[in-house]
């Protein structure tokens, strides 16, 4: 509990994306410089979300002390790309809840999505001293798979996505150490593959190779998937025993090329061919999923290697 103190106690600088104009419709400012908006939706999608969110806040505004209300309004807003607003849903939250995990979880979640990863950091760390003793609980899909069977924990979401964000500070010793408690708390395959993945590439930019090899030997083209083939396909490029290419050529959904685009452009560079690396995150960082991770980490990589030139 004093780790806890010490952490909800730091002052961290504002946001660099509370600079933006509040009549503007830019969401965030990407790390090369890019305003970043919220995504142009399809009409039958668009239309869903809207009725989703139309309903959420209906529940919010008849309670918005309810923290179930506080996240399905945050989690709505965001899916049609209203982060900035979503964050402060989920921070008015917390003035009322300070101590509630959940909301910590989705408040840090959208801090990466907005490029704010130490707030997001500070967030997770917290909602893991505060998750310390209890027992975990299944997160309710608001995008569901394709069996609508949630694989996500309220545990493995908060030391996954702490991880991430430590991955994308460079700080791979504590992504390490994120992932590792992750990896502990799954208890499905599509978790374990997510946190694999992200773990064996925190090992690798820290110079364990051996231990990273050992961390994917389990990894089997065989295991129960049903929402995360790409980083399933992935971990098998790392063990060849997939083929790289056909991951790019064969692969259409924006999200996937910024999560497949990622991982094999950190196949080359991890293997010597920094070029070839530098050359695929340029073409993720062309398209427009920018809230997906592969998006954030090919932006994050063009960034460092900047301002090192």
């Amino acid at each position: 509990m004093f780790t806890f103190l010490l952490l909800s106690c730091q002052q961290l600088p504002e946001p660099a994306y509370l600079a933006i104009p509040e009549s503007s419709s830019v969401q965030t400012v990407s790390l090369l410089g890019d305003s970043l908006r919220a995504a142009v939706l399809g009409d039958s999608i668009k239309t869903v979300f809207t009725k989703n969110l139309d309903e959420a806040e209906r529940d919010y505004n008849a309670d918005d002390t309810s923290i179930e209300n506080i996240i399905w309004y945050g989690r709505r807003l965001a899916y049609l790309g209203e982060y900035q607003q979503a964050v402060e849903v989920f921070s008015k939250g917390i003035e009322l809840h300070p101590v509630e995990p959940q909301l910590l979880r989705h408040r840090a979640h959208r801090y990466i999505t907005l490029r704010a990863f130490d707030h997001a950091i500070q967030d997770f760390e917290e909602a893991g001293e505060l998750i310390k003793g209890t027992e975990d609980i299944v997160e309710p899909d608001g995008l569901p798979n394709a069996l609508n069977m949630p694989r996500s924990s309220l545990h493995t979401n908060i030391w996954y996505h702490l991880g991430l964000a430590y991955y994308l500070e460079s700080d791979f010793e504590n992504a390490q150490k994120a992932y590792e408690k992750c990896i502990m708390a799954s208890t499905n395959d599509d978790m374990l593959v997510a946190a694999v993945y992200w773990y064996y590439m925190s090992l690798k930019r820290s110079g364990k190779d051996e231990l990273a090899g050992q961390i994917i030997e389990p990894i089997h083209s065989d295991m129960d998937i049903i929402e995360n083939d790409s980083y399933l396909k992935l971990l098998l490029v790392f063990k060849s025993e997939f083929e790289p290419d056909l991951l790019l050529d064969g692969s259409s959904d924006a999200l996937s090329n910024a999560t497949i685009g990622y991982g094999i452009g950190n196949w080359h560079y991890m293997n010597g061919r920094s070029a070839r690396a530098y050359e695929i995150w340029n073409q993720v960082v062309k398209g427009n999923s920018w809230a997906s991770f592969g998006f954030i980490a090919s932006e994050v990589e063009l960034s460092n290697d900047s301002i090192k030139n």
